[in-house]
Formats: structure tokens, sequence, C-alpha cells
């Protein structure tokens, strides 16, 4: 019809009307093209709920308030970790019709207070409390000290199953209960509520209470997160508000902690400012220095950097024990056999049972056993892996024996085939193993591990265990594993496990990763890419912001989440500081 309409013959003022009504009619056309991109597709309503584009969302408001408010009385519902969006609409009230109406309400309390009074029954903090707030609240209205407001307060929650968005809702009904907030479904009212959630500022809900202008204050989020302990180490400045952000992570359910970012974003740097402020806290720090960046920070605060290399003079033997008692004797058994597992390409489960035979004999041949709860010296006689070689040729195991050998008679039995000569006695003690071949660096790692693992359980005291590009040790089962039984016992030794790894979608993508990461208390995020956004948001439940954050914050900005805060924060060294630590090979040029 539109074809037929617009092919007719008009001339003079007709023809000019048609070609207005074409231009009209190809805006609405564009205009309602533009909707359909832009609107749902489908909406299915149900008393309780809607489905929304296959996703299920429901709409709840706060029926009911605390007696007594204060600063950030909402701060649990700002910071619940799920997809909320939550509306405020605050309407002014007219004094002079807000007088009329609390009169009438103080009349009707005092009148009820005389006739409780006259029957001699006790009056109790149910009306006494109302009576006095609203006499109290008219006082300072008259006085111009207060003004009224009606507030409504709306809770939109949406998930891509019904099963997940109830379970997010008694969560949400439980945090809020805890904090004396009582919310109600907008039953048979979801597509008002969700209308009244949208930024539109239309309160089709129409569900308000009454709050004085102090009240209504209090009710805005918009403070800023803050992190301060009075027992910690100064981490930065805080983005929101310039605070001073000290951080206590031995204070924290444990003293583990994370820190992922993308090559030049800044994260060996902010591990060194936290080492050296620890450092001068009186903690004890040992790092995994793969990259040979902690060199400097060592040499600057007196520290030890032992240099482990194929021909170097330090050297550390894998069967070496702290103390002989069952519990330790079993774990470092344990350990042993991943490390051998790591030489050896992998064991199968036969294999591994016959490794955990030739361990127990070659260690009694030396005198120590499981049942011995006698403690070793440390110039006490350890076996050696050739002992052990020499143990597990006795039990036929020539394909083993073949794969071990390199380690024992061939290339590398200077590096792993000696007895330990270094000790963990300095504040600071760094494992510089960038000299390794890349074939054996991981195993060493785990060596060293170990190593650490045995010591700080014959000298407890406060510890952090740095180690840096710590996707290395993810690569294999082995090493993975070990890593994540340390940061789960980390916490009986007085220890905090430091990861540090550029590689956060290897490291989220395994059982261990997760593992680890959710056995640390102290998270820090850094710039991200577009490549890992996704897996560090949902792994971490971040906001809309702070995904948007950590794909645009600059060099040195981060996001710490230690517990249930969150904070940016820019890392920042003192004049004096950033010399001992920065790595950067414009400024280090400039020094030669």
């Amino acid at each position: 019809m539109l074809k037929t309409f617009f092919k007719k013959r008009v001339k003079g003022k007709g023809r000019r009307k048609i070609e207005e009504q074409k231009k009209a009619l190809s805006f609405h056309v564009g205009f309602q093209d533009q909707l359909d991109f832009i609107t749902y597709s489908g909406l299915e309503e149900h008393p309780d709920y809607l489905k929304v584009d296959n996703r299920y969302i429901k709409t709840l408001f706060i029926s009911g308030y605390p007696y007594t408010a204060s600063s950030g009385w909402l701060n649990h519902l700002i910071n619940f970790n799920h997809n909320a969006d939550i509306s405020y609409h605050i309407e002014p009230v007219d004094a002079t019709l807000a007088l009329p109406k609390l009169n009438r309400k103080i009349t009707e309390l005092t009148s009820t207070k005389r006739a409780m009074e006259r029957a001699g029954k006790i009056i109790d903090a149910e009306l006494l409390d109302p009576l006095e707030s609203a006499i109290e609240l008219r006082d300072k209205i008259q006085r111009g000290q207060e003004n009224l407001f009606q507030v409504s307060l709306y809770i939109t929650l949406s998930c891509e199953a019904l099963a997940e968005l109830n379970r997010t809702i008694k969560l949400l009904e439980t945090v809020l209960a805890t904090r004396l907030f009582y919310t109600k479904s907008a039953l048979y009212q979801q597509i008002e509520g969700f209308q009244s959630s949208l930024p539109r500022c239309d309160n089709q809900l129409a569900q308000k209470r009454n709050l004085d202008s102090s009240s209504a204050a209090l009710t805005f989020p918009f403070i800023s997160s803050e992190l301060v302990h009075e027992s910690g180490v100064l981490y930065g400045i805080n983005r929101s508000n310039s605070s001073l952000v000290i951080l206590d992570r031995f204070s924290l359910p444990n003293a583990n902690s994370i820190l992922f970012a993308q090559s030049g974003a800044g994260k060996s740097y902010t591990a060194k400012v936290e080492v050296l402020r620890h450092l001068m806290q009186g903690t004890k720090v040992i790092v995994i220095d793969p990259e040979r960046e902690y060199q400097q920070l060592a040499e600057s605060v007196g520290g030890t950097r032992i240099k482990l290399s194929v021909r170097s003079k330090e050297k550390i033997n894998p069967f070496d024990l702290s103390v002989n008692d069952p519990d330790s004797f079993a774990d470092h058994i344990q350990s042993l056999t991943e490390i051998i597992s790591l030489m050896a390409d992998g064991l199968t489960s036969e294999e591994k049972s016959v490794v955990d035979q030739a361990i127990l004999k070659t260690y009694k041949k030396f005198g120590f056993t499981k049942k011995s709860k006698k403690k070793t010296r440390r110039n006490k006689k350890y076996p050696r892996l050739f002992d052990f070689y020499t143990t597990l040729k006795s039990l036929k195991q020539p394909k083993l024996v073949k794969r071990l050998q390199k380690y024992t008679t061939g290339s590398l039995s200077e590096v792993f085939d000696e007895h330990t000569n270094i000790e963990l006695d300095n504040r600071l003690v760094v494992f510089d193993t960038k000299d390794l071949p890349e074939s054996i660096r991981q195993i060493m790692h785990m060596i060293i591990a170990g190593f650490v693992q045995n010591q700080i359980k014959t000298d407890i005291c406060k510890r952090i265990f740095v180690i840096d590009e710590a996707w290395l040790m993810l690569e294999h089962e082995e090493s993975a594993r070990f890593i994540a039984g340390m940061v789960r016992r980390a916490r009986k030794y007085y220890l905090g496990v430091s990861i540090i790894s550029q590689q956060a979608n290897d490291f989220l993508s395994t059982n261990n990763g997760r593992a680890i990461a959710s056995q640390s208390s102290l998270r820090i995020l850094m710039r991200q890419d577009t490549t890992t956004i996704k897996n560090v948001a949902e792994e971490f439940k971040l906001s809309e912001y702070e995904q948007r954050f950590l794909l645009t914050c600059e060099r040195g900005e981060a996001l710490i989440i230690a517990d249930q805060h969150h904070v940016a924060v820019k890392i920042t060294a003192s004049e004096d500081e950033h010399p001992l630590i920065t790595t950067d090979p414009c400024e280090t040029t400039k020094k030669k």
C-alpha cells in the first residue's frame, strides 16, 4: 500500500506534502529499528519474578529500617558481590504538610501513654521511643534544623537460573537482616518494581518511608572505601579520597596473598615495596627470584642472596630434614616423591609406590625412621639423591633408574646430589635462579620451597615467602599440588605466602591455582588485558567499575581486596625507597 501510494503522480503542494510524509515515515522506521536494537526481545511476567531475555529478574524493596542509623549503614548492601541494581527515590516533603501529621501522631501516642498509665500498665520502649522521636523531629523541623523526605529503596537482582536467583535473594535477606533491614518482594508488581529500578526517575512501585534529612543523608552509599590497620604497613594512596592504605596481612584470616598483573604493570615493584616495609617491622622474608629483580634490594638491606646455578657453590639437599617427627617426616616423604616425579617426567601409581618404598629404605640406612621422634641436628649426615638412586637400583627398577641417571651420575649431579651448605638466618634471603637452565628451574623452585617449609617448622616466627613468576610452578601437577598444600598450612607456622604471576588465565584455569586464590585473604590485582579480565572478574566477583579500572589503570595502580574490602590504590615508594627497588632500564642506565 505504501509503495502504491508513493508511486502516484502528484504536482504542486500535494507533491511537497507527500515528500514530507515520506521523510517523517523514514525517520519513524529508522527510529523503530534503533528501539528494536536496544530493547529486550521478550518479557515473561510471573507473580514474584520476571524473565527478560532468558534472565530471571526480581525486585525487592526495603520495608523495615533500623531504629538508629550510623555512617555507612548500607555498606553491606553496596558491597554485596552479586549482580544487583540499587535504586533510590528521594522526594522532599513540605514542612507545612508534615507538621500537622506529626502533631496528630504525637497526640495519638501521648493519649495511648496516658491511658496505659491510668490502667497501671507498664509502658515499654515500643511506645516511648516513637513518641520521643516524633517530638524531637517536630521541634527540629520547627527550628529549621531538619527537613522531611520520603525515601524508596529498591534492589533488582538478575541471574541466569531461577534456582540461583532464589539462593542469591536468601543470601541478600540474611546480609540485610544482620543490620536490621527487612525486605519484601514486589508481589504482582514486578513490572512496576523493575521500571522503578531503571534510571528514569519513575517511582511506580511507590513504597515510601519518611526519613529526616540526617537519616536520608546517611543512606547515600557514596562514601570512599578505607583500609587502615593500626599495625599494618603502608601500601599506597587511596585513589578515591587520597587517604593512606595501611594493611596488616597477618590480621586477616590468613596471611597469604596473590598478585596478578600483566607485564610492565609494576607487580615486582609492588612486591618489593611490601617486602621492604615488612623488613622495617622485623618480619623475615624469603624470596624465589627467577629474574634477578631483588638483587639490588638484598644488597641494600644487607640480605643474603643465594645464587643457584649448575656450577654454584651453594647447594640444597632435597633429602635434608629439619625435624624428624612422624607428621613432618610423612609430609617430607610426599614432597620428595613429587620432586622425583618432576625429575622423572612423571610417575605412574606403581612407580610412586616404589619411590615411596625406596625413600623410606634410604632414610632407614641413615638412622631415620617414621617412628622416630628425636630431633635432628644440622651437622648430622643426611642421605643424598645418589643414596636413593642406589636403593632404587637394588629394587630392580631399570627404567626409572635410567630416567634419574642424569641427576645422580650425569651432568646435573653437582646441582642436586650435594649436602646442604646454606642457612636461612638472615632477615632477607633471596634465592636467585636466573642462571639455571629452564629445564631444571622448576625442579629447583620446588626443592627451595620444600627446604623453606622444613626450616620454618623448627623456627616459627613472622615470615613472608615470596614466589615470583609463580606460573612456572603451576605448569606441572606435582609442583602445583605442593604449593597449594603449602599455602593451606602456612597459617600454622606464622607464614604468609605471596604468589606473584602475570599469567592470570593459566593460574585460574587449574584446580590448584583456584585453591591457592581461595586460600589467600589478600588479593592485589593490577592492570589486566581483555584476554584475562573475564576470568579475573568471575573469580573475584568484580563489579563493572572495577573491571574497567583494571583495564585502564596506569602503571603502579592496583585494586586491593583484603577479605571483604575493595580499595583502588596507587602504590607509592619514598625517594629513599625508590632507588632500592626499581629495575626500570631507563633509571638503571642513567645511574651507570
